[in-house]
């Protein structure tokens, strides 16, 4: 995604355009994938809404391509001048420098209420909540069923399964029978999922550090180089070069049998005619039990002292209605219970209920860590090295075992 033509210059935070008047600055990430449909519109209809019933209260919305967003935040606080709201990718940075609002000084009751708890406990650090959500997905493994049935194949729901459908989808000349994208763009992601369907994870529940380097990680990366990689049946370039917005055109394409995907892909992989299927993340014996959730986070900076018309601007965002337009707007989940009932009844919203049904399944990153930002870069950097030629899990997971002992060591 790209900035689109969105050139405004962020000044000082917090002015005033009259003796009585509030202007709340809001710094957001863009969902859009064109000029048509770019967040800037969403933000524009409902900061009319909200100023035309609110007096005295003015709110400018900039937004940001996902590949600047976090960067912008960042300048705009090391500069003294930090933005009202920030809408982006990670707030626990800011939060341990005790910067934000916590939540329950800006959002009513019922809001807070509303959210989806596991979100939620996501947003806090030491058991206070700092970041609030507000956009949410997960995956579940997408195939193509034209490939499949020409090949006479059933989606798999273990990895031996998965395997062997790869190996009939090649047999059939299909180019890439698996889409495995460890490039730099989001290869936290796919890592991710896929430790989690291996019995593992990023860290360990029980002790609460990280396990990055554990015997089932290690296992699956193990078992991904010596059953999908090293036998030719990854593409369309080795894991390590392939970032997720090109497995997915490649899948809109026709080339790629099977990959892990969010709700987005549907819509783009439909405008291209491709017929595919859903199904949870196969596991070594079964489907996997917990899935990998995703969340972007909405914060409020101290600075401008805003406190009171920024919660009564974030209870107007977090109305039902409002959350609805965003999601159907760009096929993302709701981080409100109120949202999400309704979506999973409406005849509307049919696509996106397995993703809603995995939602309560899943599992999020450690983003209440302040680590995690390091251990989330080195990953990008490092994991396509697992299984490359002549690469080592072991070795790799333990290098990123060491940068995150090492995060965590200065927090």
């Amino acid at each position: 995604m790209s900035a689109l033509g969105l050139t405004a210059a962020l000044g000082g935070c917090g002015l005033t355009g009259g003796p009585d008047e509030v202007t709340l600055r809001l710094v957001a990430a863009d969902y859009g994938d064109n000029e048509a449909n770019s967040s800037q519109k969403y933000w524009d209809k409902l900061v009319k809404e909200y100023e035309e019933e609110h007096a005295g209260v003015r709110v400018d919305v900039t937004v940001y391509s996902w590949n600047d967003v976090d960067a912008k935040v960042r300048e705009m606080v090391d500069a003294g001048k930090a933005p009202d709201m920030a809408q982006i990718g990670a707030y626990a940075d800011y939060a341990a420098k005790d910067l934000l609002y916590e939540a329950d000084d800006l959002l009513s009751i019922p809001v807070q209420a509303d959210l989806v708890a596991q979100l939620a406990d996501a947003g806090q650090v030491n058991g206070v909540q700092y970041g609030i959500p507000f956009a949410s997905s997960t995956r579940l493994l997408f195939y193509n069923k034209t490939l499949f049935q020409k090949a006479g194949l059933t989606p798999p729901t273990t990895w031996k399964q998965l395997a062997a459908d790869a190996e009939a989808l090649r047999a059939e000349g299909v180019k890439y029978p698996y889409a495995l994208p460890l490039g730099a763009e989001e290869a936290q992601a796919e890592t991710m999922q896929w430790l989690l369907s291996g019995g593992g994870g990023y860290t360990d529940a029980e002790v609460g550090s990280y396990s990055i380097d554990s015997t089932e990680n290690v296992a699956t990366f193990n078992w991904l180089k010596n059953n999908l990689v090293g036998k030719g049946l990854t593409g369309p370039v080795a894991p390590g070069k392939l970032n997720r917005a090109d497995a997915f055109a490649a899948f809109a394409a026709g080339d790629v049998g099977m990959l892990n995907g969010h709700p987005s892909l549907m819509q783009m992989a439909g405008k291209k005619g491709v017929k595919f299927g859903m199904v949870p993340m196969p596991g070594r014996e079964g489907p996997t039990k917990v899935s990998m959730g995703v969340a972007d986070w909405m914060m409020a900076f101290k600075q401008n002292g805003h406190a009171e018309q920024v919660g009564d601007f974030l209870d107007f965002v977090y109305d039902k209605q409002n959350v609805l337009d965003f999601s159907r707007e760009y096929d993302l989940l709701p981080v409100t219970n109120s949202a999400s009932t309704v979506m999973t009844a409406a005849p509307q919203d049919a696509d996106l209920k397995p993703f809603l049904e995995q939602l309560s399944l899943s599992e999020l990153y450690p983003v209440g860590r302040t680590s995690w930002a390091a251990v989330s870069a080195d990953v990008k950097k490092r994991i396509g090295g697992t299984v490359a030629a002549g690469g080592s899990p072991s070795a790799v997971l333990g290098q990123l075992q060491s940068t995150a002992f090492r995060a965590e060591s200065a927090e």
